[in-house]
């Protein structure tokens, strides 16, 4: 199963509560840091849902 690196690149003050909880559901919660994940359909969901604040590559 392919991976991916998501790396959160914009803060989540002052955004809707429901996009905060999205980055906590990615494992994110501070700028800066990052987590693979694996590449499943909820996963790329959430990370449409939060794609102005996250960076997203494909781990090999």
């Amino acid at each position: 199963m392919a991976r991916l690196k998501v790396t959160q690149i914009g803060s989540h003050i002052r955004r809707p509560p429901d996009q905060q909880a999205t980055l906590v559901g990615l494992g994110l919660n501070k700028m800066h840091r990052s987590r693979e994940l694996d590449d499943t359909p909820a996963i790329r969901g959430m990370i449409a849902k939060v794609a102005h604040m996250v960076k997203v590559e494909e781990v090999a």
